[in-house]
């Protein structure tokens, strides 16, 4: 039995861009959260601890390009099956 990376490496070119465009839009999904979070009402005292991370452009960044990968890998794993 293989384990899982293996796996992963000989399979073919539309389930790896597939397996790759879900986890970035996992990403995005958690770059979507984090944003929410930080723009949710706080008190005054907590105004200065917003944060830094640029939490709307890895959300569309990831979400693009997942996006573009799930475009080009899908047609190729359906057409497979």
């Amino acid at each position: 039995m293989m384990d899982p990376v293996t796996q992963f490496w000989l399979a073919s070119d539309g389930v790896r861009l597939s397996v790759l465009g879900a986890g970035f839009w996992l990403i995005a999904a958690i770059a979507a959260l984090m944003e929410w979070r930080r723009n949710r009402e706080r008190p005054i005292e907590r105004l200065e601890k917003v944060g830094w991370v640029p939490w709307m452009t890895i959300f569309l960044t990831a979400a693009f390009v997942g996006g573009g990968m799930l475009a080009v890998g899908l047609p190729a794993l359906l057409a497979q099956r």
